[in-house]
């Protein structure tokens, strides 16, 4: 088995490039500070747009720009509820009269779940089978 091994190659540790004549992307170091005064620093590119707000990699919380300006809160509309669709439809006594037939169709055993209008069965029948 030692006779059929690869030498004198490393395989995936050890890059055969060098880095002569290459040069590196101009990049720039920007600084964030944490809501408790801490702060620190991303590499990014020259040419790239700087967000005023940054993840801090090591404890998750947001920080905001060294320096920069605060950013424009936009104003947030609250999500709209099946309930508040429905009322741009119907009226509250339009939806109590609709509710009453409801209920009552329900209680008559013409809607709903089947298992819900069964007859139901006495005990004394019930014994009768056993026996």
């Amino acid at each position: 088995m030692a006779e059929r091994a690869l030498r004198g190659a490393r395989l995936g540790t050890q890059s055969f490039e060098d880095e002569r004549g290459v040069e590196m992307a101009p990049r720039q170091d920007v600084e964030y500070v944490l809501p408790d005064g801490k702060t620190f620093t991303v590499t990014m590119a020259d040419d790239a747009e700087v967000p005023a707000e940054w993840e801090d990699p090591r404890t998750g919380k947001i920080g905001r720009l060294v320096d920069g300006t605060e950013p424009e809160h936009k104003d947030v509309k609250a999500p709209r509820t099946h309930w508040d669709m429905l009322l741009e439809r119907r009226s509250i006594p339009e939806l109590e009269e609709i509710l009453t037939e409801r209920l009552e169709l329900l209680r008559a055993g013409e809607i709903g779940p089947a298992h819900l209008h069964r007859p139901a069965k006495t005990k004394a029948k019930a014994r009768k089978r056993t026996a």
